[in-house]
């Protein structure tokens, strides 16, 4: 990773512990996030993209140890989900009773990922943990694959945009019931 990067990577940091909004790649497309734990920069986030807080989000880490703490994984959901990460699925996993509304909406289970991509393996791991990922779009338009895009779709004056790249013609994550392993969104 060149300084440049490093730098951006530091900038991007700041901004999540000082609570703003960031956009960056993913394996996919472009994600909005924050810091799951500041109430304040979830709804923020939710507003921003006009969704609804009772859908829930998605948590996107650099190994699974940041996300374990939201989490209350069995032997058997641990099978299941480590073979696919790091990687571009998601896991519905049961959530800790602690794991607030506004992270996971209506439901008892919160939707977790372990990221492939390089940049969010260095963003999530230099942070020491888990953030918020969601497609950087209004709820039910088309999600962003660049920063350009992020900048022409979204009001982009408070969310610092991590430059970076997507794989072209990528969708949005498939999502997985770790109790079963039902495909609950095809990518």
């Amino acid at each position: 990773m060149s300084n440049y990067s490093s730098f951006k990577i530091r900038m991007a940091i700041k901004a999540l512990q000082q609570g703003k909004i960031i956009a960056y790649p993913t394996e996919a497309v472009y994600g909005l996030g924050c810091d799951p734990l500041n109430e304040n920069s979830v709804l923020n986030l939710l507003n921003i993209k006009h969704r609804p807080i009772h859908k829930g989000l998605i948590l996107i880490a650099s190994d699974f140890a940041q996300l374990l703490p939201f989490l209350k994984p069995t032997a058997s959901i641990l099978n299941r989900i480590m073979p696919s990460w790091p990687g571009p699925v998601t896991w519905v996993i049961p959530a800790q009773t602690w794991v607030p509304t506004y992270l996971k909406g209506e439901h008892n289970s919160l939707a977790v990922r372990v990221s492939a991509h390089p940049l969010v393996q260095q963003l999530c791991s230099t942070y020491g943990g888990a953030i918020v990922s969601t497609s950087a779009n209004i709820s039910n338009q088309a999600p962003a694959h660049s920063s350009l895009a992020v900048r022409q779709n979204l009001n982009t004056e408070n969310i610092f945009i991590l430059p970076g790249t997507t794989p072209k013609h990528a969708q949005p994550t498939a999502i997985y019931n770790a109790l079963d392993g039902r495909c609950l969104r095809v990518s």
